[in-house]
């Protein structure tokens, strides 16, 4: 009988993408005063082709931008804390992520979120949603000192809920990071498709939107020791 359910959170809860283009044209409207002579077109395509779907560092990306554009009127460190102080007023969730998160909890489920990244940029992402309540547990790389597919994150957030592998879901939309390193501890994982990442046929179920989760977790308890 499943008893937990552990969540990734960029592009599983929140919707990353939408979230980082709302973002980046909203600090460009407010900012651009000090790059006039950069158009909005290719500041936010430039800043999305850097951010290369969250897997450069935005102070990286920042440098980048800076360097490339020519900018000298802001320094890339007050672009970099800008969207750090700021990004939390843009997140915007995936469909059904408020309605799915109140029946689960409503049945009784246990839930988690083990998320790789920096402490404070994940935590204001999770109170931008509006949803830290929901979460027995909440679990970041940089404020653990280990990050997925390794199975210590696992194995300390089903410590924290005090469950087990066996009687627990991970749901990330990460081949690697999400499915591999969750079934590696024994967990049953539930993909949410994404079509960055190429599909993956170790999970134990695909989704395209939460509101398919509640179904999918019937289908495991009837299989449940079988």
């Amino acid at each position: 009988m499943v008893k937990a359910i552990l969540f990734d959170l960029d592009d599983t809860l929140l919707d990353r993408n939408a979230s980082i283009q709302r973002f980046i044209a909203n600090q460009y409207d407010r900012l651009s005063s000090a790059f006039s002579h950069v158009s909005k077109t290719d500041y936010t395509s430039r800043f999305i082709e850097l951010d290369c779907h969250g897997r450069a560092g935005k102070d990286q990306v920042y440098q980048a931008l800076v360097a490339e554009f020519g900018i000298e009127a802001i320094p890339w460190q007050a672009l970099l804390e800008d969207y750090e102080t700021q990004f939390q007023g843009h997140c915007l969730p995936l469909p059904f992520l408020i309605e799915t998160l109140h029946q689960l909890k409503q049945q009784g489920y246990l839930l988690g979120i083990v998320t790789n990244g920096l402490g404070h940029v994940q935590n204001r992402s999770i109170d931008g949603l509006g949803i830290r309540d929901y979460f027995d547990t909440i679990l970041i790389s940089e404020v653990e000192q280990v990050r997925k597919p390794e199975p210590e994150i696992f194995w300390r957030a089903l410590e924290r809920l005090g469950t087990t592998a066996q009687h627990s879901v991970f749901i990330g939309d990460h081949p690697k990071a999400d499915i591999e390193g969750a079934k590696g501890v024994g967990m049953k994982t539930i993909w949410k498709r994404d079509f960055y990442w190429l599909e993956t046929s170790t999970a134990d179920a695909t989704i395209d939107h939460l509101h398919e989760i509640p179904a999918i977790l019937q289908q495991f308890d009837n299989n449940f020791g079988q």
